[in-house]
């Protein structure tokens, strides 16, 4: 089982931890702790390096296997139990976390002010997109969502995360903004993201502490991709 750092704390940028496991066929080694958030939801898997030995292993991919995270290595794989020290590569790092709390706030603005359900998302850093519920989008509408949006990071929220049992977690009210749960029935646990008063719902990726982190939010495109399902794209300076 590897301890999942980046759940508590999505600034950590090194840590030390130990070779729990190889798997030569992949080249990868399973740590048993790690910083590095392994993709999902949306958001991609974090970049970075082990050092080991007086050497440099660049992490080129990282998997998840149940409970254990494996980190794809380029070089030659050390022995079971050596210590290693990850570091992430801080700035792929941040720009996701800025981008993937810039997208709640758009889920937050739009659940609470028009209702519409999330329907996709997907992100790339200072840059995601989502498709709503909508079955009309405007330019009006647009750029009234991305007023409202802006005057959310400049209200300067908090952003809190917590690990709840799964029935705890779930007699929250619309803990679940996606059209379908993705939440897999095997999870006891549930990371809740929430930004002080806007939005509160299940996600497993990093995002910054205060909503005023993530700058100023572009609207940049918004098209149909259906009857009801609309998608805004958005866009955050550097």
């Amino acid at each position: 089982m590897t301890d999942l750092l980046y759940q508590s704390d999505s600034y950590i940028r090194e840590f030390e931890a130990s070779i729990l496991d190889l798997q030569p066929q992949l080249n990868a080694v399973a740590l048993d702790r790690t910083a590095f958030f392994p993709g999902g939801g949306g958001q991609p898997a974090d970049r970075g390096h082990l050092e080991v030995n007086d050497g440099v292993l660049p992490v080129v991919q990282i998997k998840r296997d149940g409970e254990v995270i494996w980190h794809v290595v380029e070089g030659m794989l050390p022995a079971v139990g050596a210590r290693v020290i990850g570091r992430l590569d801080w700035e792929h790092r941040y720009r996701l976390m800025r981008t993937h709390t810039a997208l709640h706030i758009l889920c937050g603005v739009v659940w609470r002010d028009y209702g519409a359900l999330v329907t996709g998302g997907n992100m790339e850093p200072l840059r995601g997109r989502m498709d709503f519920e909508f079955e009309t989008l405007r330019q009006e509408l647009v750029r009234e969502i991305e007023k409202r949006v802006n005057d959310e990071v400049a209200a300067e929220r908090e952003v809190r995360v917590r690990l709840l049992p799964r029935e705890e977690a779930f007699r929250i009210p619309d803990l679940i903004r996606t059209k379908i749960n993705l939440l897999p029935s095997h999870i006891t646990q549930v990371r809740t993201v929430e930004i002080v008063g806007l939005d509160l719902q299940a996600d497993g990726g990093t995002h910054v502490a205060n909503t005023r982190e993530v700058g100023r939010i572009r609207v940049v495109d918004y098209k149909s991709k259906g009857r009801i399902n609309k998608r805004i794209e958005i866009e955050l300076d550097e």
